[in-house]
């Protein structure tokens, strides 16, 4: 673990009364109004000693960029954003430059009336590799440090602005469940500390390493909140991981180039999925839907999305049948898009320039849009109201 102190300056220096103004809505309705949202990933998590606020070349964001977004049918962004990289080691204390830079470009997505989920993403994993009891004493002082900051300085935007604590804790038992619990309520008590609108504001609890089945397992409370529902629970989903995510084939299991059942390849068969298709969709999901009703709060889907493997990376087989693949991809983002709003789960889909071109603010992947908006209809305007979302809508999914 870091050799930091585990005491910091109190970053809490100037806390006010709680504002309602601007703050009405509750996390189920926001949830509801959510109906598909994008990450703007690879962008302002960037993290090391060369980082700016860009990878993998992308362009830093524009007002533009945030318009086009809009025009494409989104109603909310995800921003992934690194802190420690921009935090004083011993103090964490942030760049002033760094917190404007973000209050930007959330200030642009409230220009075009985008809903926004700000997080700590993975940002070196001083957080999410370290949830255990001999880390806390570590991360919890540091975690409540940057939150006072990152509140404090975007405590006047309104509630279309919501926190998210962090992004992916690791968490594969019910010890460290108890450990990840400790940072929510970190997390949520320094928000709510400094008062203004962030006593009301809406937030976001990552569950267990955003996993489905494990947050359905191990994640069996909510913190204590002075706000009446306003915490949502977040997971993630790239399921089956051979198909969205596996690069290459590994020693336990090949890559996956095709996924439903209608999209099987007769040419390519031994690179149809063996696991993780539509009925395991519908069973993970539905269980999601369960667990968040049982526990009183609405879910933010705030990932998934699947590899496009016809460019292949070096090393990277790319699929012989190609119609059927791009076939397989739109139907996996359609089917999950309606899942979760069919469920009650406010949907972002997972992008780093792929889909959007963020230089010329244009359409890259337009059949992958097509799929996803609809999904978005698919599921039917007010389908994914909280708490009315039930299991048993499933049915309605078909293939």
């Amino acid at each position: 673990m870091m050799s930091t102190p585990t005491t910091y300056p109190d970053y809490n220096r100037s806390p006010q009364p709680p504002q309602h103004d601007g703050m009405n809505r509750k996390a189920g309705e926001i949830a509801q109004i959510i109906r598909l949202g994008l990450n703007i990933g690879d962008t302002l998590e960037a993290f090391g000693p060369n980082a700016a606020d860009i990878w993998q070349q992308n362009p830093r964001i524009t007002r533009e960029f945030i318009r086009c977004i809009k025009a494409q049918g989104f109603d909310a962004v995800r921003l992934p954003a690194s802190w420690d990289h921009y935090a004083d080691k011993s103090t964490a204390l942030i760049e002033p430059k760094w917190l404007d830079r973000i209050a930007e470009v959330i200030g642009f997505c409230m220009e075009y009336d985008l809903y926004v989920v700000l997080n700590i993403h993975w940002d070196g994993g001083w957080i999410e590799d370290h949830v255990n009891a001999a880390s806390a004493p570590t991360v919890m002082p540091r975690l409540r440090a940057i939150w006072q900051q990152i509140a404090t300085r975007l405590r006047d935007f309104d509630e279309r602005l919501l926190l998210a604590g962090m992004n992916e804790p690791k968490v594969d038992s019910v010890e460290q469940m108890a450990v990840l619990m400790q940072y929510h309520q970190t997390f949520v008590d320094a928000v709510r500390s400094t008062g203004g609108r962030n006593a009301h504001r809406c937030l976001v609890l990552s569950g267990a390493t955003t996993d489905i089945a494990k947050s359905v397992q191990w994640f069996d409370q909510m913190p204590a909140d002075s706000a009446q529902d306003r915490l949502m629970l977040e997971v993630h989903y790239y399921t089956p991981w051979n198909f969205t995510g596996m690069a290459v084939d590994e020693d336990w299991a090949p890559c996956f180039h095709y996924w439903g059942r209608a999209n099987h390849s007769t040419i390519d068969p031994s690179r149809n999925p063996t696991w993780g298709e539509e009925d395991a969709l519908a069973e993970l999901f539905a269980r999601m839907a369960a667990k968040a009703r049982a526990l009183g709060v609405p879910v933010l889907l705030g990932e998934y999305s699947a590899r496009n493997r016809v460019y292949g990376l070096s090393g990277e087989a790319v699929p012989q049948d190609i119609e059927r693949h791009l076939a397989s991809l739109d139907h996996y983002v359609e089917t999950v898009t309606r899942h979760a709003r069919l469920h009650g789960m406010a949907p972002f889909y997972w992008d780093t320039g792929a889909l959007l071109d963020r230089r010329f603010c244009t359409v890259r992947e337009t059949r992958l849009l097509a799929a996803l908006l609809r999904g978005r209809d698919g599921a039917g305007s007010g389908s994914n109201s909280w708490p009315h979302a039930k299991a048993d809508r499933t049915m309605a999914l078909g293939a």
